[in-house]
Formats: C-alpha cells, sequence, structure tokens
C-alpha cells in the first residue's frame, strides 16, 4: 500500500468557499466594496493590495496586504492550520490569503523591508511551492 503523502506531515488547510464575497469579486464589484462587506475574505484584501502596487502605492499596498496576510492567518487557523503544512494553491478559497502573502512580500521589498520579504516568500514556498510562481516571486 502506498500513500500519496507523509503521514507525519500536516494535513493540508482548505479554506471554505465565501460564495458570495467571491461572487461579488467576480461581478466586478469594486474589491473596496467587497472587503467593506465581508473584512474576512483575503481575495478582496489581496485585490486592493495588488491594484495599489500596480500604481505604485507601496504604503497602501502593504496595509492591504498585510489585513489580507492575517485575516487569512484567522481563517487558516479556525480551519485547522498550526502555523505550518500545506496550504494548496490549487484549492481556489486559498488563493486570497496566498495572494496577499506574495502581495505583502512585494510590498515589503518595495519599501525596503528584505527580512519581510524573505520570510514571506519563505512561508509562501512552505505553503505551496507552486504558489510562489503562481504569485509571480519565482
Amino acid at each position: 500500500m502506498t500513500h500519496s503523502r507523509n503521514l507525519l506531515e500536516p494535513p493540508e488547510t482548505l479554506l471554505p468557499e465565501n460564495p458570495e464575497a467571491q461572487g461579488a469579486l467576480d461581478a466586478g464589484t469594486a474589491p473596496a466594496e467587497v472587503a467593506a462587506a465581508h473584512p474576512d475574505f483575503s481575495a478582496a484584501w489581496a485585490a486592493l493590495a495588488e491594484a495599489a502596487l500596480d500604481a505604485q502605492e507601496n504604503i497602501a499596498a502593504y496595509a492591504y496586504a498585510r489585513t489580507g496576510y492575517h485575516r487569512g492567518l484567522d481563517a487558516l487557523r479556525k480551519a485547522g492550520w498550526k502555523g505550518f503544512g500545506p496550504v494548496p494553491w490549487r484549492h481556489a478559497p486559498n488563493r486570497g490569503v496566498l495572494r496577499s502573502i506574495a502581495a505583502l512580500a512585494r510590498a515589503a521589498k518595495a519599501i525596503g523591508e528584505d527580512d519581510e520579504f524573505d520570510r514571506c516568500r519563505q512561508l509562501l514556498e512552505d505553503s505551496d511551492p507552486s504558489s510562489v510562481e503562481a504569485t509571480g516571486l519565482a
């Protein structure tokens, strides 16, 4: 009998879906409106951070990303995550927190906070190596 994962490692953490918030984003509702209505929805904060990064508003990006990161960590812990272990990119509800971590890394780099960039990049690598490439931090 073979197993696809090491039984000594923690199981994958899979966040629950939030169809109302995701549906609003998918329908084109402004990410700020989605974040206001669903402040625990990391994907809205990630979208705000990414837009701020694109506009070179690095401090705003850092703040948005930090919020998405913390709300995402809260959600991961609620889902059973113990601070380590796989958080797969392939599971769409996980992408909000993973994108927030990546945006925080980019914003930290932009303001010269290299240690924070390294910590965030390592967290993405530890969570799911494919998220590093998917978020452009490869």
